[in-house]
């Protein structure tokens, strides 16, 4: 059977695959449309596999929230490079799976991973990403969060996101505090949220480091609180300053408005995730040389 223009055009609109892949596919099966589909798919497949174990840190994160405002879903699919994290094919993928994420309100990945959207899995849409665009693509992990309170989010290029629920207040005032959450990175909503254990860990050491400096042990005491309440005011959301009005503590924001953060929720593209760093120099005179 020939192979010509329109059954290629037929098989690409059908598959999403390159022009040249889709050409391959059908002279492979004699110009058999069903069974040049299921070989991209195979193909894909494959490619999927071999680049499975490349690291993934970039990508996107996205926030999605329900017309109501009742719920809120913080998703992170990642890619190997920020060209590919940019590319309209992922990112319609990363959409379809917040949507999903807050339409369907799967348990974890592995149930996302399993659910079907227009036919297909999500593994299998993944795969077939992976063949078309040539990078390993991994979704790494979601929230969804429900509440009959407050919520606010906020997206910071699609790099961070950042969910803010409070008690109290206004919509308004959930997503300043969801941009303070992004911006500032706070650990902890408040004080009464630290470990004593890291606590009491951080103050053996400051009390080490004012012993050394030669400080009276009357005086050991104050400078050790002071310097703890320093730390730990900049990774603790209501003692940070505003980043609005440095002029202001959120705590003073939130007694202004009778609110209270009740949690936050922050991701980052790639956080807590190994990357390898290439030498690029080194790779080519190592291929020059034959190694």
């Amino acid at each position: 059977m020939p192979i010509t223009a329109a059954l290629v055009k037929q098989l690409r609109e059908r598959t999403g695959a390159g022009m040249m892949d889709c050409k391959r596919a059908l002279t492979e099966v004699g110009g058999d449309l069903d069974g040049a589909a299921e070989f991209l798919r195979k193909a894909g497949q494959a490619k999927a596999d071999r680049k499975a174990a490349r690291v993934a840190a970039q990508g996107l994160v996205l926030l999605r929230e329900d017309a109501g405002g009742g719920r809120c879903v913080v998703l992170e699919i990642n890619c190997e490079t920020d060209f590919v994290a940019k590319d309209d094919n992922f990112v319609n993928f990363a959409e379809s799976l917040a949507d999903a994420v807050l339409s369907r309100a799967p348990a974890d990945v592995e149930e996302l991973l399993a659910m079907e959207i227009a036919g297909d899995s999500v593994e299998t849409l993944r795969r077939q990403l992976v063949a078309k665009v040539g990078e390993n693509i991994s979704v790494r992990r979601f929230e969804l969060v429900s509440s009959s309170d407050v919520m606010g989010a906020y997206s910071h290029h699609g790099r961070i996101g950042a969910l803010v629920e409070i008690q109290g207040g206004t919509v308004d005032l959930a997503r300043d505090l969801a941009m303070q959450v992004a911006a500032m990175s706070p650990r902890y909503v408040s004080w009464d949220d630290i470990p004593e254990a890291e606590l009491a860990k951080e103050r053996e050491i400051l009390a080490v480091q004012a012993e050394k400096e030669g400080k009276p042990p009357h005086i050991v005491s104050k400078m050790v609180e002071g310097r703890l309440r320093k730390q730990f005011d900049t990774v603790t959301l209501t003692s940070q300053a505003f980043v609005k009005d440095p002029d202001k503590r959120v705590r003073d924001l939130l007694a202004q408005s009778g609110a209270s953060v009740l949690r936050f929720l922050r991701y980052e593209v790639g956080e807590g995730i190994e990357r390898r760093e290439v030498d690029f120099v080194k790779e080519v005179r190592e291929q020059a040389s034959g190694k």
